[in-house]
């Protein structure tokens, strides 16, 4: 079954029934498009949007797995506007993080959609942390963070009056949205445009159309034929793919690299019980560790007045695998016979075995954290969500933290652009980011 939102099920007894598709007409054999898009993650769905914005005379489908949008990674994440502290300066990311905070800010009052500057106190709780911290600073100020600032113990105790720490860079201008809603409001922007949303469509083949019907030129006009698991079809001129976890086998399955391949990791989350809320107003952050891969745990505010308190980092053995025990065969074979993952742990295995161990017993956890916020208890949480991250490794183990574009050459590769890598932060960052993918695909395509 494919469904067409904002329209009725639509069951396909056979390859040869017409597909009918929100605002597309019933058509012969399938149904095509200009462009289509693979994938309804907030990326995808960014992306969707600026497209057809841009070119408003083509015809746009975006084709999901799913039977709802956005609801892997752009569903399961810490909801931060993050302000672009991290990044070197003058880097992609530095530069689309800070555009795309400021274009997420302006969208969102735009939109309605209700979000929080709560601000972000990032902590040294050891002086040799301070250095670090500095040098943060520093990457802030280059890279144009709006009201960046240093402050001292009495400082962070003025603004996190139950944070204890030596110093630490204040950022209020980092807030907190439900990335998910705004995820859905670029799904609501590309069908009011005039696009077509496809859910349930499992995308299992992309190449190019071999033949036409006698008599239709149709074949030859909208030469990619993607079909999905169930044998539906959907014919276009042009391809991009933001598959997420999914990037690397979209890659493969249309001819093209199989790396950086995307290795899953789940981030499991404490929440504070209601009562315990006072105890945390903005975001606290710990100093990067550049030893370690991951960020650390961390103190995050909700839009639904609850706190989350984490994530920990830790291999996941299915793709979508949001509970300890998910276990899916392939996904694991493919994670573990990967050189780059091998590579990765042996780098890093204290750091992982920590990170598992902290994930099982809370109170291992609960230290940490209290390092920040002593007041803080084990009967003060409870177990709560958890996210899976598509991390792009590359076959020497390292984490790859750039942007990752691949097509190919010939009739299939050259009508396709696969968005291999949107690194965190995707979510602050994704108008830019459409905007950047939109120029390549017109770039690439002569839209």
């Amino acid at each position: 079954m494919m469904r067409t939102r904002g329209g009725a099920f639509l069951k396909a007894a056979c390859a040869a029934q017409p597909k009918l598709l929100k605002g597309i007409p019933s058509r012969q054999i399938h149904s095509t498009y200009d462009v289509a898009i693979v994938g309804a993650g907030i990326v995808g769905l960014a992306s969707a949007r600026e497209l057809i914005l841009r070119h408003p005379a083509l015809t746009f489908v975006l084709l999901e797995k799913e039977k709802e949008l956005a609801v892997h990674q752009s569903g399961h994440n810490s909801g931060v506007i993050h302000s672009g502290i991290y990044y070197t300066p003058g880097s992609l990311k530095a530069r689309l993080c800070v555009r795309g905070a400021t274009l997420a800010y302006e969208y969102c009052e735009k939109k309605g959609i209700p979000y929080k500057r709560c601000g972000k106190l990032i902590v040294a709780l050891e002086q040799e942390e301070i250095p670090r911290l500095k040098a943060l600073y520093e990457r802030g100020l280059k890279n144009n963070v709006r009201d960046l600032s240093v402050v001292d113990a009495k400082g962070i105790r003025e603004r996190e009056p139950y944070c204890r720490g030596i110093m630490a860079l204040d950022s209020p201008y980092t807030g907190i949205v439900d990335w998910r809603m705004v995820a859905l409001r670029y799904g609501k922007d590309f069908e009011e445009a005039g696009g077509a949303v496809v859910t349930e469509f499992e995308v299992r083949d992309i190449s190019v159309v071999q033949e036409s019907p006698a008599g239709s030129q149709e074949g030859m006009k909208y030469p990619i034929s993607i079909r999905d698991k169930n044998n539906n079809e959907v014919q276009c001129r042009y391809v991009l793919t933001c598959g997420g976890l999914y990037s690397d086998r979209l890659s493969q399955i249309s001819g093209c690299s199989p790396e950086p391949r995307i290795v899953p990791f789940r981030g499991d989350y404490l929440v504070l019980k209601p009562e315990k809320h006072y105890l945390v107003k903005g975001n606290i952050y710990p100093v990067p560790d550049p030893r370690f891969p991951f960020l650390g745990v961390h103190f995050t505010p909700r839009m639904d007045g609850s706190v989350w308190l984490g994530p920990n980092a830790v291999l996941a053995f299915k793709r979508e695998g949001y509970n300890l025990f998910d276990f899916n065969a392939q996904d694991f074979a493919d994670a573990l016979s990967f050189r780059g993952l091998q590579k990765l742990i042996i780098k890093n295995a204290t750091y992982g075995i920590g990170e598992m161990y902290r994930g099982v017993f809370l109170g291992a956890q609960i230290k940490i954290l209290q390092k920040y916020i002593p007041e803080l208890s084990l009967t003060d949480v409870l177990r709560g969500p958890t996210g899976v991250r598509a991390q792009a490794l590359d076959r020497d183990g390292n984490l790859v933290d750039d942007f990752v574009f691949d097509g190919g050459v010939g009739d299939l590769g050259s009508r396709i652009l696969h968005v291999r890598n949107a690194p965190s932060p995707a979510a602050t960052s994704s108008l830019a980011i459409a905007e950047m993918i939109a120029d390549e695909v017109d770039s690439r395509f002569k839209l």
